[in-house]
């Protein structure tokens, strides 16, 4: 169980955290749209032997197709909008919390849209989100122009949490059918698709002259970690625990963002990013270990 699921669901989570914080160098040069077509066109590339259908799998239904579209238009394309656009006004750190509240959203949202019953542990894994991110607030920058441009920051990334975790709930039946690798294709296939009229427009825009050769190199490790690293590693995990308990495991993922954030980008970790970053994990673990 170890190796085939912990380790798997751990490192995927630690792998986010590290590519979210690692975006921020390219939004210097890249402007967001274009930055995200450029990494779905990558990716795309980089799995095309695994798009095409295996022998003898069968064709991919009506239903599939809708899961595929809308799990990209919410897990990808809105997902990474608003994850890049936030991370040009606030810290990597601070979107590391802000994204490990993905589970308490997903309970949340199960509540408002499918009706099920809210635990009191969910309860207090919802509380301690939302005080999680309020006491990120106060660890903004003092300047009026620097806190809001940070609050607007914050804002965009928990719309990304609110677009994966549409997306959690909209599709858990993929993983049954299909393996982790073509799941990973096809989504990020879709969501080249559905980018194209946005980043085509911008791409005009960009200077490619200020890309430097370890600009390429991280834009490609962005691209391969983000589409297909990432999603496979989870869903390999995610074959062999109960969806809740592999939340648990996102905790991996505030962790790592802080670690590059302070690392190598030189963001400064005061001890409200620690309050906010142990409210986050504590509802982390008290979602990932509720009842079934």
């Amino acid at each position: 169980m170890l190796l085939t699921a912990y380790l798997p669901l751990a490192a995927s989570m630690a792998l986010v955290g590290v590519y979210v914080a690692l975006a921020k160098p390219l939004l210097a040069v890249l402007p967001v749209l274009a930055l995200a077509l450029l990494r779905f066109g990558i990716a795309a590339l980089a799995m095309l032997p695994f798009t095409p259908r295996a022998r003898g799998e069968a064709p991919l239904s009506p239903h599939e197709h809708r899961l595929f579209f809308v799990q990209s238009l919410f897990g990808n394309v809105l997902f990474s909008i608003c994850l890049l656009a936030g991370l040009q006004r606030t810290s990597a750190t601070a979107a590391g919390v802000i994204l490990s509240t993905l589970p308490a959203m997903v309970a949340l949202l199960s509540w408002l849209l499918l009706r099920e019953r809210l635990s009191r542990r969910a309860l207090a894994a919802i509380a301690l989100a939302v005080g999680g991110i309020a006491l990120l607030q106060f660890a903004r920058t003092q300047d009026a122009a620097g806190a809001r441009a940070t609050a607007i920051g914050n804002l965009l990334i928990f719309g990304a949490v609110v677009c994966e975790a549409t997306y959690v709930i909209i599709g858990k039946r993929l993983t049954a059918t299909r393996t982790p690798l073509r799941i990973s294709a096809l989504l990020n296939l879709w969501g080249l698709v559905l980018m194209a009229p946005l980043g085509l427009w911008q791409l005009p825009t960009v200077d490619f002259g200020r890309l430097s050769a370890g600009h390429w190199a991280l834009l490609v490790f962005y691209s391969i970690a983000a589409s297909l690293v990432a999603v496979w590693l989870w869903m390999t995990g995610l074959r062999h625990l109960p969806a809740n308990q592999a939340g648990v495991f996102t905790v991996a993922l505030p962790i790592a963002a802080a670690a590059i954030g302070v690392a190598f980008l030189g963001e400064t970790f005061t001890w409200l990013h620690a309050a906010a970053l142990a409210a986050a994990a504590a509802g982390v673990v008290l979602i990932g270990t509720a009842g079934r």
